[in-house]
């Protein structure tokens, strides 16, 4: 080791002073004769979760060599230092499989001529295809003849998004660096340690001893052998024996020697270099995804999400649906729609069956649909999830101008005929079947800002799933949210258990119209996380217009026929208003990364959780929406309690907060990769191991259990620095 040292230390003199002598502009770079580097990808295209290799491509200058992982007596192994897209993961160096480069009494372990290091990459579940995948890497080295120059290069390549079909053109490469790379052990190795030496025993019978030739053992660690002393080769009936000389005879002899075994063996056809990997040495193998179009995507890791199979997901979907009419942004549609069948309930049993299988086919026609949209846009590459249309500010202003157009008919502003069908009183006597089916539709499109119990795992399931798998989940969804409906309907008895019509029933219809502008308020809140101030005024601006096209429709079925006319005329008008001021909202607005800030509450990057996690430091993940319902009701019972701030407080808890009501890639990725399709997500990282995934419907108790696993800041502070 005194020796190797000495060396380093006199290598970077002299290549300091070279460096300098040429002057502060070549810093630490080679001559570019020296080495040649260039990075290269396997494949043309890359696609969501489907990993591929590139290749670290190193020219050495004849005489001058490289080093391998363990350099031998002196010199430094190349690092690479990767600048990837998010969501993007590079695993470790393949290392081919090295030579003895003995220098003056040294020896060294190293390539010269041309060396390539293969990595796999391992990309995000979705992509998207309008962004090319841009990678870079820094690599640094040290490059050797009688004297070292340490060298650097920047390395960059930008791949399209698409179909990963090998690049015919690089094939040649990638095929001989994986020639050159060790594989599995072929032979049993007993390890004997004997007094200064190391005796290798390898169980390989039926070698011939002229056939084979050249053997050497290049261990993984640096300081068990004497890299310079010979290496005696034997062969007989028992097998291949090599006698290494030990570094420190004094101590233990090593109960294992991870490490790579090289050999020539002597052919017909001439002689071949074999290389066999022993321990912890990672072997690529022959075939990767990019290499085989047809290998199925990997899939993230989703601990609770894995074993899920198609009858679970529909279970726990039909359950979720259940639990949807029971959220605030259902609840007031499916009452006024059950109001509707006290008002029909003298119809024949035949007539009200129709009105409930026509309500759960608007459910399932939309499920269906929003399932078919979601699979078209996550198979094209966008990163999106349960409840992407409400990241359209257009879609939420659509939504709150509708609800607000059913608030007014509740209370009796305007009659709403049938083809604006289930929005009011008009609809249960005009529009017949067709207003029940479109109430389904309404129903769906309100259900997907929540996310129940059960719903999560099985809409994540479903979209990771083949296409019939997915129609099947999204079906169990819809008839879950469904069957109270449906139920009344096909029972009649629960029918004839409901209150007879009367006058009351139009003052429920006109008090039920204030939980629907309650809705019209929220939406209006959400627009504001997605807008400027701007966008929010033409938003208002266009819930003016509703209402005076509900008003002066109402007064012109009243006027006579000409001003009636006008007076229509004047509602269309309003509303052809609104759909231009819809159509021209904006469609982002900046994070407000400030304001999270201040209140303790960090802004979720990936970068950032990186950092945190590579630090040993415990992170709460808090992935939520403006739109989210059950997100809001989290925080307030259960995320943002004294209890629960001052208990991370305590135990120096990171609280991040991904905002997702706006498209975040980043956010889709981490939802994807713990198997969610739409938030909320909780993830508690202890600081060691992967995090904890909290359920989605939380209570102070249960987040206070999970952070019980967190040890206090000093604790945890004493066991770092140990």
């Amino acid at each position: 080791m005194i020796r190797r040292l000495a060396f380093l230390i006199l290598a970077l003199a002299a290549g300091l002073t070279a460096a300098a002598a040429q002057g502060p502009q070549s810093s630490f770079r080679t001559p570019p004769d020296l080495v040649r580097s260039s990075l290269v990808a396997e494949p043309g295209a890359v696609a969501g979760a489907q990993p591929f290799t590139l290749a670290v491509r190193m020219a050495v200058k004849p005489g001058w060599h490289v080093y391998w992982r363990n350099p031998g007596d002196s010199g430094l192994p190349p690092e690479v230092t990767w600048t990837l897209p998010a969501g993007f993961n590079a695993g470790a160096i393949r290392w081919p499989a090295p030579e003895r480069i003995p220098i003056a009494t040294l020896m060294n372990y190293g390539y010269e001529g041309e060396v390539t290091l293969l990595v796999p990459v391992t990309p995000p579940p979705s992509l998207d295809p309008a962004e090319p995948v841009r990678i870079r890497a820094k690599l640094t080295y040290l490059v050797c003849e009688t004297e070292c120059v340490p060298g650097s290069a920047d390395l960059a390549l930008t791949l399209p998004v698409g179909e990963p079909r090998p690049d015919p053109g690089n094939s040649a490469l990638f095929a001989r660096a994986r020639a050159a790379l060790p594989v599995p052990a072929l032979w049993p190795l007993h390890l004997a340690g004997q007094g200064e030496t190391l005796r290798l025993e390898f169980a390989a019978t039926g070698l011939k001893a002229d056939s084979i030739r050249n053997a050497a053992f290049f261990p993984y660690s640096e300081t068990v052998i004497d890299n310079a002393a010979a290496q005696v080769m034997s062969v007989d009936e028992a097998g291949l024996h090599l006698i290494l000389v030990r570094s420190s005879p004094t101590e233990p002899a090593p109960a294992a020697l991870p490490g790579v075994l090289t050999l020539e063996e002597v052919t017909d056809a001439g002689p071949r270099r074999l290389a066999f990997a022993y321990g912890d040495e990672p072997v690529l193998p022959v075939a990767t995804a990019a290499a085989n179009p047809e290998a199925p995507a990997a899939r993230a890791n989703a601990p609770d999400f894995d074993a899920l199979t198609l009858a679970t997901a529909a279970a726990f979907a039909f359950l979720g649906g259940l639990i949807l009419n029971l959220m605030p942004c259902v609840f007031p549609v499916l009452s006024i729609k059950v109001l509707g069948l006290i008002r029909h309930a003298g119809e024949s049993p035949g007539r009200l069956r129709l009105h409930g299988l026509a309500y759960t086919a608007g459910v399932l026609a939309s499920f269906l649909g929003l399932a078919g949209v979601l699979i078209a846009l996550k198979g094209g590459g966008a990163a999106i999830g349960w409840g992407f249309q409400l990241q359209s500010p257009i879609v939420v202003a659509g939504l709150a101008y509708l609800l607000f157009a059913m608030g007014l008919s509740l209370s009796g502003v305007v009659h709403v005929g049938g083809r604006l069908a289930g929005l009011g009183d008009g609809l249960a006597r005009r529009a017949g079947l067709s207003g029940s089916f479109f109430t389904g539709v309404l129903a769906t499109l309100v259900a997907t800002p929540c996310t129940a119990p059960f719903m999560g795992s099985a809409v994540g399931f479903a979209l990771t799933q083949s296409a019939g798998v997915a129609f099947a989940v999204f079906a169990s969804l819809g008839l879950g949210l469904a069957l109270p409906f449906l139920a009344l309907t096909l029972w009649p008895p629960a029918l004839r258990a409901l209150p007879r019509p009367g006058a009351w029933m139009e003052i429920l219809k006109q008090i039920l119209a204030f939980p629907v502008y309650a809705t019209v308020a929220w939406l209006i809140w959400v627009l504001a996380q997605q807008v400027d101030p701007r966008g929010l005024l033409a938003a208002l601006i266009g819930l003016v217009l509703v209402a005076f096209a509900a008003w002066a429709w109402e007064r012109g079925r009243a006027a006579a026929p000409r001003a009636g006319r006008i007076a229509q005329a004047a509602a269309i008008l309003a509303i052809i208003a609104v759909a231009a001021l819809a159509v021209t909202l904006p469609q982002d607005r900046p994070v407000p990364s400030a304001q999270a800030a201040a209140d303790g509450i960090e802004p979720f990057t990936q970068a950032r959780l990186d950092s945190l996690v590579s630090a040993r430091r415990p992170v709460f993940i808090d992935m939520t929406a403006a739109w989210c319902i059950t997100c809001a009701v989290n925080e307030a019972t259960s995320l943002n309690t004294k209890a629960v701030r001052a208990a991370m407080a305590e135990r120096g808890v990171t609280y991040m907060k991904g905002d997702w009501t706006n498209q975040n890639p980043e956010i889709t990725r981490l939802l994807e990769k713990y198997g969610r399709s739409g938030v909320p997500l909780y993830l508690l990282y202890a600081g060691t191991g992967e995090p904890q995934v909290l359920p989605q419907i939380l209570t102070e108790g249960t987040v206070l259990a999970a952070l019980d696993a967190v040890p206090a800041a000093s604790g945890r502070s004493a066991a770092l620095a140990r």
